[in-house]
């Protein structure tokens, strides 16, 4: 399960089932969620290896929104480094592993967004996107040079949702 999707752009407002969906996610990344699942399960301090354009933080919205990205480009952008993380702490759960299936229920609602991601061409994201999304997706395994905790990056996952969704989708912040 959880293939990478190749999703493409939403328009500026966000649509109705990515509303729906955030709201889930957010329910899922709730921090004691967080906190068992990616932190108390895991062995003390223990990090993954993703690339440099993996981590995506409030700051890197800021400054793209400054630089003029639109918010449906951040959001796309927001869905491939997030769907990329899970996919990256999941590379290194056995099955049997109590996060497991924590995963596995967030990769299903990553693949349900990028459903709704792909009603859109990848030709309406400022370049600056598309070229940071094309590196994600590049065989990359060769460039992982960051070790994040795998908590650290769920935490930025909700954080940038939070920005993104916030007032579109009417996300209480909870």
């Amino acid at each position: 399960g959880c293939p990478g999707v190749l999703a493409v752009l939403g328009l500026e407002a966000a649509a109705p089932g990515e509303c729906e969906l955030t709201r889930l996610l957010q329910d899922k990344l709730q921090y004691e969620m967080r906190l068992q699942y990616m932190k108390h399960y895991f062995p003390i301090d223990y990090t993954v290896q993703v690339q440099y354009e993996e981590v995506l933080r409030p700051s890197n919205i800021t400054r793209l929104r400054n630089g003029t990205v639109s918010e449906a480009a951040l959001r796309y952008l927001w869905f491939h480094v997030s769907s990329q993380a899970v996919l990256r702490i999941r590379e290194v759960l056995p099955e049997k592993h109590p996060s497991w299936k924590y995963t596995q229920e967030l990769c299903q609602l990553f693949d349900a967004l990028g459903k709704e991601y792909s009603k859109y061409r990848q030709t309406d994201v400022e370049t600056v996107v598309a070229d940071l999304v094309k590196l994600i997706h590049s065989a990359g395994a060769e460039r992982r040079s960051k070790a994040v905790r795998p908590k650290a990056l769920l935490d930025n996952c909700l954080k940038v949702m939070r920005m993104l969704y916030g007032v579109p989708c009417e996300l209480g912040v909870r």
